[in-house]
């Protein structure tokens, strides 16, 4: 997969090395402005405080690529090093001046990062849909574009579906791809911020989290539907949905020559005390 995504970038823009031939410029850094197609919307500060010294000590070994735009000039690649330099204090960089299309600078900006894996998922996702949006690209085609499947580019798409708070827990990081494509699957919202808190508050893994909204859809199927995947004793299946209303949890009566058990399944620690509370009669 790997192969197709460089192969597909340089047969998009051949021109974006910088070889012998190419005139490299000085150009102010006040002329410069951010490629406005940028995907990526955080920078890690101490990556970019790392780049600094580097140029301090070094200078800037490769020249970025710009295109000239009304006022100036806009960065097609290279806006690390522009930022690094910012840090140091410098006035000029080194620059290669080509001549893009917007969409050439969008797929470059896109292509370039995901090949790099410098995005998180929320930033790949919306990056997908500004193409889709801007060129009316179907996902196949862009799937072509990018190297990638397209169930890949429809999983990432249907990130979007999630509410804004479950979506800024997996720009942060701390929700991954494989929560929020759990996550997405749900249908209420309500719930799909409810699991992204719980999972982020208890470190669930995603298996934990899938096995969960298992479990949870489970307990909100009507009985009558659950009654029909198992033939059990009506009175057991009766008396394990008024537990479950009680308990709101999956609850399993094990029932055999007039002796059993009752299993209350909890997620987390703080479900396990909200069910001993419930079982004290301290709350209702």
């Amino acid at each position: 997969m790997s192969k197709r995504l460089g192969k597909g970038l340089d047969a998009l823009i051949p021109s974006l090395h910088v070889g012998e031939e190419d005139k490299v410029v000085e150009i102010s850094l006040k002329e410069l402005r951010p490629n406005p197609y940028q995907p990526r919307k955080t920078f890690n500060e101490d990556s970019i405080s790392e780049l600094a010294q580097s140029i301090k000590e070094h200078g800037v070994i490769q020249p970025i690529i710009v295109r000239s735009v009304l006022r100036g000039f806009e960065i097609i690649a290279g806006e690390r090093r522009f930022r690094a330099s910012q840090h140091c204090g410098l006035e000029k960089i080194p620059a290669v001046i080509r001549n893009f299309s917007d969409q050439q600078v969008m797929e470059i900006a896109l292509i370039e990062n995901v090949q790099r894996e410098d995005l998180n998922a929320i930033e790949i996702a919306n990056a997908y849909q500004a193409l889709v949006e801007q060129f009316q690209f179907t996902q196949e085609e862009l799937s072509v574009k990018v190297g990638k499947s397209r169930s890949h580019i429809a999983n990432f798409l249907r990130l979007l579906q999630l509410p804004d708070d479950v979506k800024q827990h997996v720009s942060r990081g701390t929700l991954s791809m494989g929560h929020a494509r759990a996550i997405v699957g749900v249908k209420d919202d309500k719930t799909k911020k409810e699991l992204a808190n719980l999972t982020v508050k208890n470190e669930w893994s995603v298996r934990f989290l899938e096995d969960y909204i298992k479990q949870l859809e489970e307990t909100k199927q009507p009985q009558k539907e659950r009654s029909k995947e198992r033939k059990g004793d009506p009175y057991i299946d009766q008396l394990e949905e008024s537990l479950r209303d009680r308990y709101r949890t999956t609850v399993k009566i094990k029932h055999q020559n007039d002796k059993g058990k009752i299993e209350l399944l909890y997620y987390s620690k703080d479900d396990l005390e909200r069910l001993l509370e419930l079982l004290q009669g301290k709350i209702s």
